[in-house]
């Protein structure tokens, strides 16, 4: 980070002025600082990072942090006082975030230095060493401030909390067909520490881009957002298992801890219990005695069983066809016949019938879906797998709100997977649609999945969170993640209609956004998605003559690919129909969208009920319906965009009870979307 500049100093000064008049007040934070300086989050954001190189929630804390050093120095206040007096409610909470600034506890302060900025300046000004170096640095760091590691460098100057992320280990041997038991180690390392709740650990999918990658430990902790990495090598030969682990600390690409073990194969097992055991107590996480329970739980005492399991999970990681998703199958159903009661292998063929199904419209493994992952649950109903498998039969079947309760209970006894958190954004996104569950699951997901096997997926992941959060209002920061989803795959056209979206968010120019969604269409002209989006467009301009011609277009093709889909604007279409003098084929559309009107489960079936009797005249009817609407806290952000210019609500649009109603959904919703930014502090995401 450069040197900031005298007015830099002297806006952060006037921060610090402000925080010192607050600094007892818990509540006072990020945005009642941006209110106080007069500037929106996002710009108080960006001036920060600027001056400070850190964001506001952490200049925030680390000036508060300061502010207890200092009184610590006095012998006769205690931690609870100091806590409480530089705007800690939790006395606990304050002695986690004064360790981890300056590496021992607040109780410990008047013992190792004085002046607050020598440590600071110490502990941030210690370079990459080499590892023959390592034993003196470790020594010499202890002796100065009793720390066991350290928190940044001058190189990336950040760190990430207790969060982690396990490499893919090694196979030493010269035998390739130990890479699958090698794997193993490594993802049973990786699902017992997913069980803790307080530690943020990176998915599978995310770290297997860095086998045989020679980025130093410092750019993949960076790109994967963690603070601690694990890296493993092993072989095994004959009955003996020969591992070495080590834990790092990325920031500083520093060794914390590293171990080799040589084991019977006969104690795999414990092997495993042992590795996760350490790594916890080295980065001092708190596990809870029902994590360490489930952590400790044997799936199987069968070798030959576990065995084939860990082949069975290869196949099914590196399956890329039908046949490949049959094989694993066949590989799990030895690992069952050797334990009739192994409830992993259990659910991982259930998710091998999940995946044959996934793509195809006709889904013929149902069945085996079902069963597989009721018999996973029969021998152990807290498996996160099987919890995850049962919802995914649901989710199948249409049935989303009996899939919600297995993802909530899968993500109880397992907070970090993955799956769990993408499977619930997308409920919550598509089938049961709810704009605050979507965003806080697809921000949790985007953690734990922050770059994915392959670029296009990234670019997914990245998608979803930038439409979650312009759904709750956060338009800026969804820009912001559009075009992170459009570095990872420019050929993503889901993320360029949605930029398109978000920029009418940011301007509400209708004609530039029409403008982007044609480029789009041009792009790919056989785009469905694209083309009826584009007609809306011309719909909500009243350009009559150009929406037909788009809907045309649209309908026609749906007809001829015989597709029963975006049945929901069926009423956009009759009324556009209508205006251009296609009577007939207007009420043609105008029954089909009240027979999906009456199969509608979302709660947008008021809005489209409402939207439908005010089309025919029942306007009283449609006032009541819009009044239910308007009062349903999932109202998402395109309605304020969009609902106060729509055609099919003309016949109560002016109405003096309509602007009231839409004026009171307005304010409710930037209510909500305030309290979901202090809960979440969307804007530190950057």
């Amino acid at each position: 980070m450069t040197e900031p500049s005298e007015k830099d100093l002297e806006f952060l000064t006037r921060l610090k002025d402000i925080l010192t008049s607050n600094l007892s007040n818990e509540d006072f934070g990020v945005s009642e600082l941006a209110d106080a300086v007069n500037m929106s989050r996002s710009n108080l954001l960006r001036r920060v990072k600027k001056a400070a190189g850190v964001s506001v929630s952490q200049f925030i804390r680390d000036f508060r942090l300061s502010k207890a050093f200092i009184m610590l120095q006095e012998s006769d206040v205690t931690v609870s006082e100091v806590s409480y007096a530089v705007g800690f409610g939790s006395t606990s909470y304050f002695t986690k975030c004064f360790r981890e600034l300056y590496g021992f506890p607040p109780g410990e302060a008047a013992q190792y230095a004085k002046n607050h900025e020598e440590i600071v300046r110490r502990r941030s000004s210690i370079k990459k060493y080499t590892f023959a170096g390592l034993l003196v640095l470790a020594v010499a760091a202890l002796i100065y401030a009793g720390i066991t590691y350290f928190q940044g460098t001058p190189e990336s100057g950040l760190t990430y909390g207790k969060s982690i992320a396990v490499l893919p280990f090694v196979n030493n041997s010269n035998d390739v067909g130990n890479t699958y038991f090698v794997n193993g180690l490594m993802e049973s390392v990786l699902n017992d520490l997913q069980k803790i709740e307080e530690l943020k650990v990176v998915s599978r999918t995310s770290v297997e881009q860095y086998r045989n990658n020679p980025k130093s430990m410092t750019a993949i902790g960076d790109e994967l957002r963690v603070t601690y990495l694990v890296e493993g090598s092993g072989q095994k030969v004959g009955d003996q298992i020969v591992l070495n682990v080590q834990l790092i600390h990325a920031a500083m690409d520093i060794p914390i801890w590293s171990e080799e073990f040589r084991r019977d194969a006969s104690d795999v097992f414990e092997l495993q219990k042992e590795i996760s055991k350490i790594i916890t107590q080295f980065i001092e996480v708190m596990v809870t005695p029902e994590e360490e329970e489930r952590i400790n739980k044997r799936y199987t005492n069968n070798l030959i069983a576990y065995d084939y399991f860990l082949q069975g999970f290869e196949a099914l990681n590196n399956s890329k066809t039908q046949v490949d998703l049959e094989v694993s199958v066949e590989i799990f159903a030895k690992a069952i016949k050797e334990d009739s009661a192994y409830s992993r292998a259990y659910a991982a063929i259930a998710m091998a019938y999940y995946y044959m199904d996934v793509f195809q419209a006709n889904k013929t493994h149902l069945d085996d879906l079902n069963y597989f992952a009721d018999q996973a649950l029969l021998y152990d109903d807290e498996l996160a797998q099987g919890l995850i498998a049962k919802s995914l039969y649901y989710r199948t079947k249409g049935d989303c709100e009996r899939a919600i309760p297995y993802l909530e209970k899968a993500l109880v006894y397992n907070p970090n997977s993955g799956l769990a958190l993408n499977f619930m954004s997308d409920i919550y996104a598509l089938c049961l649609p709810d704009t605050e569950k979507y965003l806080i699951h697809a921000l949790k997901g985007l953690e734990i999945n922050t770059i994915a096997s392959d670029s296009a997926t990234t670019s997914i992941n990245y998608m979803h969170v930038s439409n979650a959060l312009v759904q709750n209002g956060f338009v800026e920061e969804a820009e912001h993640f559009i075009k992170i989803s459009k570095k990872f795959d420019p050929s993503n056209i889901f993320a360029d209609y949605l930029e398109a979206y978000i920029l009418y968010a940011r301007d509400q120019d209708l004609q530039a956004t029409r403008e982007r969604l044609e480029k789009t269409l041009a792009r790919d002209t056989t785009r469905l998605d694209v083309l009826q989006e584009v007609a809306k467009v011309c719909y909500y301009q009243r350009d009559w003559k150009s929406s037909y011609a788009y809907f045309r277009s649209f309908v026609d093709a749906r007809d001829r690919l015989n597709l029963a889909i975006f049945k929901n604007i069926d009423g956009e279409i009759a009324y556009v129909f209508d205006k251009v003098g296609k009577t007939k084929e207007s009420k043609k559309f105008m029954v089909s969208y009240r027979e999906f009107i009456d199969v509608n489960p979302n709660f947008s079936k008021d809005l489209d009920m409402a939207m439908y009797q005010s089309y025919i005249g029942e306007t009283e009817k449609a006032m009541q319906l819009f009044e239910t609407y308007s009062k349903d806290p999932r109202v998402n952000y395109w309605s304020l965009l969009f609902l106060d210019s729509e055609p099919l609500l003309d016949n109560i649009r002016e109405t003096e009870d309509f602007k009231a109603l839409f004026q009171s959904m307005t304010s409710s919703f930037w209510e909500r979307h305030e309290a979901l930014e202090k809960t979440l502090g969307i804007i530190e995401l950057y």
